[in-house]
C-alpha cells in the first residue's frame, strides 16, 4: 500500500532492495509498475497531486514533491536510494536540476529519460552513465520489426542483436551445420523453441522443424538479413 509522506517511511524503503523513480508519467509509471510486478519496492515522486493519487495503493510509497529541490529529496531519503531512475519527460529544466542533485549525491546506479539528442549530451556531459531514449529505441525498433520477419527485436550494443523468428523455409529439416547458418549467413542460432514446446539450447546438430521459433544473435544487418530469407 502507498504510504503518507514521511521521511521514515521513505528512508525504510531505500533500505530494501529498492528503485526510487522520479517523475511519474507513461514511461515512469510503465517503469514504476513492472519493478513492483516483479517484487521490487519502488518510491515513486512527481509534483502532480492526481497522478500521485492515481498511483496511491500501487507503489510501495508514492509522494508528491519537488524533484528540484534538494531538501525535499533529502527528506525522502532519496541519497540512501543506490538506484534511482529519473523518468521526468515534459521538462527538460526539472530533468536537468534533478539529474545534477542526484550526482551529487553519488547515487550508484542513476538512469536518466532523455527526450531528445540534445538532451541526452547535456546529460551525458553531466557524468549520467545511463541515458534512456525510450521514444527513439522503441522507434528504432519498430522500424527493424517492420521492415524484416522478426518476431521481436532487441539490440544489444552497437551493431549487435538479438532477434526472434521463424525458421527461413530453407533451413527447415536441415541441423544448424547442414543449413550453414553461421558460415553463409554469419548469424548463431542461440536457443529453439517448437510448438507447444520450451526453449532449449542450440548445438551444431539441432534439426530446425517447421513451426520452430528460433533466438538469433548477430550484427544488425546479417540478422536481418537472416530473417528475411524465404
Amino acid at each position: 500500500m502507498a504510504r503518507s509522506h514521511s521521511q521514515s517511511d521513505a528512508g525504510r524503503v531505500a533500505r530494501a532492495d529498492s528503485v526510487a523513480v522520479i517523475g511519474l508519467g507513461r514511461f515512469g509509471q510503465a517503469l514504476a509498475l513492472e519493478l513492483m510486478d516483479s517484487g521490487t519496492e519502488v518510491l515513486g515522486i512527481d509534483f502532480r497531486e492526481e497522478i500521485v493519487q492515481e498511483l496511491n495503493g500501487q507503489l510501495t510509497h508514492v509522494v508528491q514533491a519537488d524533484s528540484t529541490k534538494e531538501a525535499a529529496l533529502r527528506q525522502l531519503a532519496v541519497p540512501e536510494f543506490d538506484r534511482v531512475v529519473v523518468a521526468i519527460g515534459h521538462d527538460v529544466e526539472a530533468s536537468i536540476l534533478t539529474t545534477s542533485i542526484l550526482l551529487g549525491f553519488n547515487i550508484e546506479h542513476l538512469w536518466v529519460k532523455a527526450v531528445s539528442e540534445q538532451h541526452g549530451r547535456i546529460l551525458e556531459q553531466l557524468g549520467v552513465k545511463h541515458v534512456v531514449f525510450p521514444e527513439g529505441d522503441m522507434g528504432r525498433r519498430v522500424a527493424h520489426l517492420v521492415r524484416g520477419s522478426m518476431q521481436d527485436y532487441l539490440e544489444i550494443g552497437d551493431d549487435f542483436s538479438l532477434i526472434k523468428m521463424a525458421p527461413p523455409p530453407s533451413t527447415i529439416g536441415k541441423n544448424l551445420t547442414e543449413a550453414g547458418v553461421r558460415t553463409k549467413f554469419g548469424v548463431t542460432v542461440v536457443a529453439v523453441r517448437s510448438v507447444g514446446g520450451r526453449w532449449t539450447y542450440a548445438t551444431a546438430e539441432t534439426v530446425i522443424a517447421e513451426g520452430d521459433t528460433l533466438l538469433v544473435a548477430g550484427s544488425t544487418a546479417k540478422a536481418e538479413a537472416f530473417s528475411q530469407l524465404r
